[in-house]
């Protein structure tokens, strides 16, 4: 019941989107229908600027600590802290109250990973500021960090005392991450991807 209870809690947690809230409150519009229509902080600093995209990858990020310290807090199972941080990305990703309609979970996936798999994640997330910094596409970075952080955490597993159903959530992230950039990548590959600091028509 209480594994029940952590993954629940977890996906509603998840499923609140503040870019959504940010972009309705300072705007008075649906995040969704501007921008590259994404619910995230990218498109949010496309549409609204630096202050309020700050906010919303912060408060993301605590969406998926908060979620994973729930489920250790709850039962003290890492699979369990696992699942609940997975719930919160697919929460994110497919909001129930905003019409299963969300963003990507990457600010949600950095809090996760973070607090599950600490330097694999660390080294990972250098390396995607770096490629952000030079080639100024954030979702080449988002997947660098994301593809990343799941090897380094089944490579050096052991080395870093990982509970052993981390690298198997690492993965399962990876490949949720992956897929929904399916598009991104399409536009990394072709050339037509948009670089961070391109402004939203709105």
């Amino acid at each position: 019941m209480t594994t029940f209870i952590s993954i629940a809690i977890s996906y509603f947690i998840g499923s609140i989107s503040f870019s959504y809230i940010l972009t309705k409150k300072i705007k008075k519009v649906d995040i969704r229908q501007h921008g590259s229509g994404n619910a995230g902080a990218t498109n949010t600093l496309r549409v609204l600027g630096v202050g309020p995209a700050v906010a919303v990858l912060l408060l993301d990020c605590v969406k998926g600590i908060a979620a994973v310290l729930l489920g250790l807090t709850i039962t003290g199972d890492p699979f369990v802290a696992g699942a609940s941080g997975l719930a919160a990305i697919i929460g994110h990703n497919w909001p129930i109250y905003y019409g299963f309609r969300g963003g990507k979970g990457v600010a949600t996936t950095i809090g996760v990973l973070v607090t599950m798999v600490f330097f694999a994640a660390l080294i990972s997330g250098i390396i995607a500021i770096l490629s952000i910094v030079i080639t100024r596409f954030v979702s080449l970075g988002s997947l660098i960090f994301v593809a990343g952080t799941a090897i380094l955490s089944v490579a050096f597993a052991n080395y870093f005392h990982y509970p052993s159903y981390y690298p198997i959530f690492t993965v399962t992230i990876a490949l949720l991450s992956l897929w929904r950039h399916r598009t991104n990548i399409k536009r990394l590959i072709n050339g037509e991807e948009n670089k961070i600091g391109k402004k939203a028509s709105t």
